[in-house]
């Protein structure tokens, strides 16, 4: 992926859901006006879901999400169904398609059971009745309206017919769902001097900067302000040479407790985990379930989450470095379980703790289900930086910038 593409977790998720062939695909590819995805008459052609990030106008920045079909059969089919179910805990708006060649008599189960879990969930959506060249589609619409009590779109992937409206109408959905929060651009101002500490060790990624670092200067730059980028190594000499005193030191969280000592009380100190997680709305519940990390015993499960995939190293912050933190600060032996990327367990009732990553790869809907899920539950969640300066002594330090009660 090019680097100046905006990054999948920003980009609003458009998730396609149905019956098997109800045209989902088939839609998909009528609304960007290209062949994305597989097209077949046969049922069950999409096994998976499949993610296309791309620009649709006139929305900017999008992923589409075409789904199995959600009537699916059988062993295999139910796998298939619990993958599109997934799906909708990352899903920002939803169309439902449904089948306007078939008997009206026959859509009921399915499509109510959607509909029913996009108010649930709170997701907005559209119906958009497919295959409205069809001589039965009108009794599909017909019934699903009155029965159903839903309004609808009748569109057609193979005429075009009102896949523009079908478009304006998600563009305006979307115009809605602007987030609120703003990554650093509300902490700082203009000409303001933002020092950034990024390590480079054998754990950075060789020629480039981490994506939350990336995000940060990109705001920083976007608020009219300066970015200052250093390694931890440099930071004492940068500091007394800037000639102006900055407005935030924020850094990795790995080298905190160095950078504390180095950089004076007077100066507010943050993290790029924990920014992220103030960004993506769950700082104040990561404040609050620290306070578990002094009342763990042996044996006790806590439940490392990464929002990515990407290859460990052997001193991995989330595998290594917390786990070694947490037993150190504890002088306990917890049991450490790991998760990564979509990987997130369903049921969450055997852990004491989960201590999730800042979750730049995830968007907000997705991570917020997470932390909703753990909340059911009653199982504190946090995530690293929050982890690691709370172990350190400088929680109190790390959120002052934030203000938050």
């Amino acid at each position: 992926m090019s680097i100046y593409l905006t990054p999948t977790a920003n980009r609003l998720h458009i998730a396609f859901f149905g019956r098997r062939n109800a045209g989902k695909s088939s839609l998909i590819n009528a609304v960007t006006g290209q062949d994305l995805a597989l097209v077949s008459n046969i049922k069950g052609t999409t096994t998976d879901p499949v993610y296309k990030a791309m620009e649709l106008l006139p929305l900017g920045p999008v992923v589409l999400i075409d789904t199995p079909g959600f009537d699916d059969e059988g062993e295999l089919g139910e796998l298939r169904v619990n993958k599109a179910k997934q799906v909708l805990n990352k899903t920002d708006l939803a169309v439902l398609v449904v089948d306007g060649s078939l008997p009206a008599t026959t859509l009921l189960s399915a499509e109510e059971e959607l509909l029913k879990t996009f108010m649930i969930k709170n997701i907005p959506y559209i119906v958009a009745i497919n295959k409205f060249d069809s001589e039965s589609s009108s009794c599909a619409s017909v019934y699903l309206y009155e029965k159903l009590g839903f309004e609808f779109l009748p569109v057609s992937a193979k005429t075009g017919f009102n896949i523009n409206l079908l478009k304006e109408k998600i563009a305006s959905l979307a115009a809605d769902m602007e987030p609120e929060q703003q990554l650093i651009s509300d902490l700082i101002k203009p000409s303001d001097f933002i020092v950034l500490v990024v390590p480079i060790d054998k754990a950075a990624p060789k020629g480039r900067l981490i994506l939350p670092q990336q995000q940060v200067i990109r705001s920083i730059l976007d608020a009219g302000a300066n970015a200052i980028t250093v390694r931890e190594t440099e930071l004492q000499q940068t500091l007394s040479e800037l000639g102006k005193k900055p407005s935030l030191v924020i850094t990795d969280s790995q080298v905190f407790a160095q950078v504390s000592a180095i950089v004076p009380p007077e100066i507010k100190l943050t993290s790029f985990s924990i920014l992220f997680a103030r960004y993506k709305g769950f700082l104040k519940t990561s404040v609050a379930g620290a306070s578990a990390l002094d009342n763990l015993q042996d044996g006790d499960k806590i439940l490392i989450c990464e929002g990515c995939t990407h290859h460990r190293q052997c001193d991995d912050i989330g595998t290594v470095k917390i786990p070694q933190m947490i037993k150190k600060h504890s002088l306990k032996e917890p049991d450490f379980i790991f998760s990564s990327g979509g990987d997130f367990p369903q049921e969450l009732s055997a852990f004491k703790l989960i201590i999730h990553c800042g979750s730049c790869m995830l968007n907000e809907r997705e991570i917020q289900y997470r932390r909703k899920l753990a909340e059911e539950n009653n199982i504190p969640f946090t995530n690293y930086g929050i982890t690691i300066a709370h172990i350190q002594g400088i929680l109190k330090r790390s959120i002052e910038v934030f203000n938050i009660e």
